[in-house]
């Protein structure tokens, strides 16, 4: 939490200078929906989301965008990893393992790294000047709430 919030607070108000300006924290599906035995790491996401509420909503009358977006399982090495420590643990193929998490998402699929990168570079972009202050989950449809 306090190593985002320094870099966020050393470069903030240098953008609002220059009216220009996008932070995207990349956080976690935690902010919204807790996860069992990660206390810490989602005490300080959730944190971390609130004073960046604060400071997005100062910084965005000089056209300056501080959003979040919370992945869910993507296709990653680091989830290649641990689908194969999975494997290994419960004696069971990797492709099985792969299968049942993409199974458990309403999408029924993982995330891709592409489809992460587009909606970042959306919110860096233009487009996405009227958009701040906001956690946007990517978890292919897991987070069972409204809001």
């Amino acid at each position: 939490m306090i190593a985002p919030l320094s870099l966020i607070q050393s470069v903030v108000y240098g953008m609002m200078e220059r009216g220009f300006g996008r932070i995207v924290n990349i956080t976690s599906t935690s902010v919204k929906a807790p996860v069992p035995m990660l206390e810490l790491s989602t005490g300080a996401r959730a944190g971390l989301t609130g004073a960046v509420a604060s400071i997005a909503r100062t910084a965005s009358g000089n056209n300056v965008t501080i959003n979040a977006l919370l992945p869910g399982t993507f296709d990653t090495d680091r989830i290649k990893n641990l689908f194969e420590m999975f494997a290994q643990v419960e004696n069971r193929p990797f492709e099985e393992i792969k299968a049942a998490r993409a199974n458990s998402i309403p999408a029924k699929r993982l995330g891709t790294p592409e489809e992460f990168g587009a909606a970042c570079a959306f919110l860096c972009s233009q487009h996405g000047g009227y958009i701040t202050g906001q956690n946007i989950l990517m978890d292919g449809g897991v987070f069972p709430g409204v809001m």
